[in-house]
């Protein structure tokens, strides 16, 4: 889940929990934050202020509300059923609960 950077936090606290790095840092590895921004957002820094911050294209497309297909989004499931059989998939859909008693009327 990517951090939401909003107001009404309690201390000037800006949500973000993320690591940080100055745009000097951040110019001087750059593969290695790349790296970062692909598992985490990166909130970038200039002079101790936050300015910027780098997600990863997937997070991005979230951001911007590109999803995918349901087309694709059905190949994904169907994958995922040939990978882990179907019994896993909907393991915590079903209330396995007694339920309550029935009433007679």
């Amino acid at each position: 889940m990517i951090p939401r950077l909003t107001d009404g936090y309690p201390d000037g606290h800006n949500g973000f929990m993320g690591k940080k790095y100055s745009i000097a840092q951040a110019r001087d590895q750059l593969a290695r934050v790349v790296r970062e921004a692909e598992g985490e957002p990166i909130e970038l820094t200039r002079r101790g202020e936050p300015v910027a911050v780098m997600v990863s294209l997937k997070a991005y497309s979230e951001l911007r509300g590109e999803s995918p297909s349901l087309w694709k989004r059905l190949e994904q499931f169907r994958m995922q059923v040939l990978r882990d059989g179907i019994e896993d998939v909907f393991d915590d859909v079903r209330d396995t609960s007694v339920g309550r008693d029935p009433q007679t009327f």
